[in-house]
């Protein structure tokens, strides 16, 4: 039931460590003091996933950072679940709209489709993409925002944005910023896509 290991040498955020004979590649470890790592050169480990999510703030590992308590959920998800098959998905059949008048004019985006926001730096990619979900209101759209390595105090912008618009009943907000661990980062939009897909596929 409880497989533990010794930890041989420990520098930059990386350990090693012997014993772990049950551990395989992707699997959260955790050490005697509280620490949170993961198994990267070596099953997948699963992330809580519920409603009760929507309208936080959380890291990677799925715990809340908004200072507003524990969530409790009764439900799991591996993080890295396999993507299920072309012929299975629905075809994409209504439009997404994202309030921008250019871009729904010029570019229609539907809902299951994947499209990419690419551009130089401060040129507004961040304003398009919460532009597109503060537009979701009474659209019976879940919205989850990754923020990946960026500076605390933008994050609490967009999340402060998201409130006073009524944005965060409907999204939740997962957020490793640059002084984060780079597994965490790594993990960070595993977490996002493992908590979209419950949403998704939970009925």
């Amino acid at each position: 039931m409880v497989n533990t290991g010794t930890v041989l040498q420990v520098g930059d955020g990386i350990a090693r460590i012997h014993g772990l004979d049950e551990v395989m590649a992707g699997e959260l470890v955790e050490f005697e003091e509280g620490t949170i790592g993961i198994a990267l050169n070596l099953e997948s480990n699963n992330i809580p996933v519920s409603e009760v999510y929507l309208g936080r703030v959380i890291n990677a590992l799925a715990k809340p950072i908004d200072g507003r308590g524990e969530i409790s959920a009764s439900e799991s998800r591996l993080i890295e679940s396999p993507a299920p098959s072309i012929i299975s998905r629905r075809s994409v059949y209504e439009p997404l709209q994202t309030g921008l008048i250019a871009i729904d004019s010029m570019i229609p985006i539907g809902r299951g489709q994947r499209e990419l926001i690419i551009g130089d730096r401060q040129i507004g990619k961040t304003a398009v993409a919460t532009d597109t979900i503060l537009n979701q209101q009474g659209q019976n759209v879940i919205c989850v925002y990754v923020a990946i390595g960026q500076k605390a105090s933008s994050v609490a912008q967009v999340v402060t944005t998201f409130q006073e618009r009524g944005a965060m009943k409907y999204t939740i907000v997962v957020a490793e910023t640059a002084d984060s661990p780079a597994t965490l980062q790594y993990l960070a939009p595993y977490t996002g896509a493992a908590l979209a897909e419950y949403f998704m596929y939970r009925e």
